[in-house]
């Protein structure tokens, strides 16, 4: 079975909302490198639980994360899927933008006409 790799425009701006904030990719990063409670996480950051909550509900909102219940913790780890996703768009972002300097490379390469003869 093939993975949909293309995003919504609405999980587009989900992705990118949940990572415009640091806690966020910070907590993304955390839980990357292995699940993690939410108590967890909160322990590392000067807000309170409930704030890296609404931190965590945004990136599950936008399938960055995925939440699990283990008896009364729950505990989150990266959706490497949504991760996977998101980054084939930003690769496709990069290489329309690489396209587009290239070809502004070569207009900036072509020789002018400096005789004004406008030929």
């Amino acid at each position: 079975m093939v993975a949909q790799m293309e995003l919504s425009e609405t999980e587009i701006d989900r992705v990118f909302h949940a990572l415009a904030a640091a806690t966020r990719r910070d907590i993304l990063r955390r839980t990357i490198e292995r699940e993690q409670s939410v108590s967890a996480l909160a322990r590392d950051y000067d807000m309170s639980f409930a704030a890296v909550q609404k931190h965590v509900a945004v990136l599950e909102e936008a399938r960055l994360i995925v939440k699990r219940a283990e008896g009364r913790e729950r505990l989150v780890r990266a959706n490497p899927e949504m991760i996977a996703r998101a980054r084939a768009l930003l690769g496709r972002y990069e290489q329309l933008w690489r396209a587009r300097i290239a070809r502004l490379d070569d207009l900036l390469a072509e020789p002018h006409d400096t005789t004004g003869s406008g030929d």
